[in-house]
């Protein structure tokens, strides 16, 4: 039987059920000394795979966040491309009482192959508690919605009448990720905007491509200024004005032939821009935070 901890979830399996009040120790990733409303943490920062080394069973904060999807490329010369999503920003308190596979999910490339949707990010993960990545933006006309899932990425902005999502990944918890924007594919040519974690990408306005969906603020759960996860890609527009980022974090869209900007790195999970008749931007890095109290 799965056992719990006081409403918190345990990534192990047992025949008894344990309860526990205080929160564990471990080593990995990059370690820093924070404060948060006056309690003291450590905060290990996990930037790629690695292994979270348990040395004293107990509770832990994470903080998961999925790779960014790259905007599309749209080859023709009056249409631009969607954004790409940003991926799900996931949090959650576990119980760990042995080491645990930390898992970062990598951004989508640049997508540099004509009329193709931008690439999706992968899916972070600690223990039980995943997040999925974003969805590329449209290279391409689409007319059926992918439906979004718990845990699954943003999806990328869209050039018809529908907006990409990814398959989701592990995940606990409620949604954590947004649809993308509409564009346009036979009239008002610009693309929509990827969604963030937090907001929906935007749709195109005629001409003037849709902005990215806002991302989460995860300064209240690592301290310090805001800094924002998970943001969506701008769209991209020839005959306009491209989509701007979501929290001017993820990639601006590109105006008038111009490649999408890719997503700032780091602010780690956020999409990149759509083209404009060009190859779109990356998106950035996913990222896996753990923080115990000390």
């Amino acid at each position: 039987m799965t056992r719990s901890y006081l409403g918190y979830v345990s990534s192990q399996t047992t025949d008894t059920i344990v309860a526990t009040t205080g929160y564990g120790v471990a080593t990995g990733g990059s370690s820093s000394s924070i404060t948060v409303d006056s309690q003291a943490y450590t905060l290990l920062t996990f930037t790629s795979s690695s292994t979270l080394t348990v040395t004293k069973a107990g509770l832990f904060d994470v903080l998961v966040v999925g790779g960014g999807g790259s905007g599309g490329l749209r080859s023709t010369t009056n249409v631009g491309s969607g954004g790409g999503g940003g991926g799900a920003v996931i949090q959650q308190t576990i119980y760990l009482d042995a080491n645990a596979t930390v898992t970062v999910g990598a951004k989508g490339a640049a997508q540099t192959s004509t009329n193709v949707d931008g690439n999706r990010g992968t899916s972070s993960a600690v223990s039980s508690v995943g997040a999925g990545g974003g969805g590329g933006g449209a290279g391409s006309g689409r007319s059926t919605a992918d439906t979004k899932l718990d845990g699954a990425g943003s999806g990328g902005g869209s050039l018809g009448a529908a907006a990409n999502s990814e398959a989701p990944g592990v995940t606990l918890g409620g949604l954590a990720a947004n649809s993308g924007g509409n564009g346009g594919f036979v009239t008002n040519l610009a693309g929509g905007g990827g969604g963030g974690s937090t907001q929906v990408g935007q749709d195109n306005s005629g001409n003037t491509a849709g902005n990215g969906g806002t991302g989460t603020d995860v300064s209240t759960f690592i301290s310090g200024a805001a800094l924002h996860h998970g943001a969506g890609g701008g769209g991209g527009s020839v005959a306009g004005t491209g989509g701007t980022a979501g929290n001017s974090t993820g990639g601006n869209g590109g105006s008038s032939g111009a490649q999408g900007s890719n997503a700032t790195a780091t602010n780690f999970g956020c999409g990149g821009g759509g083209g404009a008749s060009t190859q779109g931007g990356a998106g950035a890095d996913g990222v896996v935070y753990v923080r115990f109290e000390v």
